[in-house]
């Protein structure tokens, strides 16, 4: 299912919980105390805030099972709804119906930072049942879980123990009510605007056990703003080649930071480079050490140089390997006369073309919007792991690397005798 962007009738807050098997003989709901959290948590919600009668306080879902495709109603609540609510346990991390719930939220969370928007959060994990947090997939560990204004049997027994034990019925009431003013307190602050509803069939989950694979490479090669040429609109470049925004002015930060929080959200590891980065020896890349993917500006065309370091560097490439060509059909530069044919760089880097293509063709054809990026990058990522771990000979468990934009990037000198 497809839809345009919803408007502000969804739910003010989404519960993404474990569905709990059925077991015995009596055929009880098992996720009975569940749906009274969840009842208790919207009659708060109701009193703490200025919704009106008839309003969709919150959202769960309490139909799905394993195998089967999302209804239109879990789609749409997830795109508009206020606040993310998972229940965390350690089914929860287990599950995959709530790792693309998740996956698909922080997504969500991804495109409205990319497009500008700030403190765009959105997310209040409640325990329901104690977490080893150790275990915890990477997509979770990065998250701030802060249960420090809970009292200390919330944190020992989770809602479930609070719920299910009587004499900690007066924990539970203080602990749903904290709960409660912390998701009004989140969706004033964070403001999230709605996003087209997810497609089932085209989520991953973000609980995939991704620690021990080796990380992403992201490869940037696109020019700075020192180096454009007088008719080229310098808005969508900076000051390094990883400052690249081909969606500039609708998105407000660098491709590569965009696609380095989305690739996080599958748990994965990602390394950020310029082209000159990758082809100097002394930077740590290297294309045999793990998958690899190339952000091309098809601007790159109109400069000699750089078309011959992507040429250089199509001749080496793995298998594993991939291209993305972004190309702003907004951009009114696009249209100008002498403006660049992006497929024209079939004849610069072909091999990275015909190994991307296989996979996916609108990656090589101009990736037109920022929206439309994660819907090209997700399949791009999971089939280079999938070449790398079948056909790379030193494919295994990788130390966690160090982050790379998480501080600025330094590009080396030329040295004047570096290849090309």
């Amino acid at each position: 299912m497809r839809g345009t962007p919803a408007d502000r009738s969804g739910p003010y807050f989404f519960l993404s919980y474990a569905r709990t098997p059925s077991w015995g003989s009596e055929g009880g709901d098992p996720d009975h105390w569940v749906h009274l959290l969840f009842r208790d948590l919207c009659e708060h919600i109701m009193a703490l805030t200025d919704l009106p009668a008839g309003s969709q306080v919150g959202f769960m879902d309490r139909t799905l099972r394993t195998g089967e495709s999302w209804s239109e109603a879990l789609s749409m609540s997830l795109a508009t709804c206020r606040v993310f609510v998972p229940l965390l346990s350690p089914r929860y991390f287990s599950n995959e119906m709530c790792g693309r719930e998740w996956y698909a939220f922080n997504e969500r969370v991804v495109r409205a930072k990319a497009a500008g928007a700030r403190d765009a959060l959105g997310m209040v994990p409640a325990l329901w049942t104690r977490v080893d947090f150790e275990q915890l997939p990477d997509s979770a560990r990065r998250l701030h879980l802060d249960f420090s204004s809970f009292n200390q049997r919330y944190e020992n027994n989770g809602l479930y123990g609070l719920i299910k034990l009587s004499r900690l019925r007066d924990d539970y009431d203080e602990a749903v009510f904290e709960l409660s003013e912390r998701i009004v307190r989140v969706a004033h602050e964070s403001r999230l605007p709605p996003s087209r509803p997810p497609v089932f069939e085209e989520l991953p989950s973000a609980f995939d056990r991704h620690r021990e694979l080796r990380p992403l490479s992201i490869v940037v090669a696109a020019a700075r703003q020192d180096q454009l040429p007088d008719s080229r609109d310098a808005g969508a470049y900076g000051a390094r080649e990883v400052d690249w925004n081909p969606y500039h002015p609708f998105a407000g930060r660098p491709l590569a930071m965009f696609a380095e929080e989305l690739i996080r959200l599958l748990g994965l590891h990602v390394e950020v480079y310029s082209l000159d980065e990758a082809l100097d020896r002394s930077s740590g890349f290297s294309p045999s050490r793990g998958p690899t993917l190339l952000l091309v500006d098809p601007w790159a065309l109109l400069d000699p140089e750089l078309s011959a370091k992507l040429s250089w560097f199509d001749k080496r490439a793995t298998p594993w390997t991939r291209v993305m060509i972004p190309w702003n059909r907004e951009d009114p530069d696009a249209l100008a006369p002498g403006a660049p044919d992006p497929t024209r760089l079939e004849n610069v880097i072909p091999q990275l073309i015909r190994f991307t293509r296989a996979v996916s063709r609108a990656s090589v054809s101009g990736v037109g919007s920022q929206e439309s990026f994660p819907d090209a990058l997700s399949p791009l990522v999971r089939h280079a792991y999938a070449e790398f771990a079948r056909q790379s000979p030193v494919a295994g468990p990788h130390p966690r690397p160090r982050p790379r934009l998480t501080a600025p990037l330094v590009s080396p000198e030329d040295s004047g005798d570096r290849e090309p």
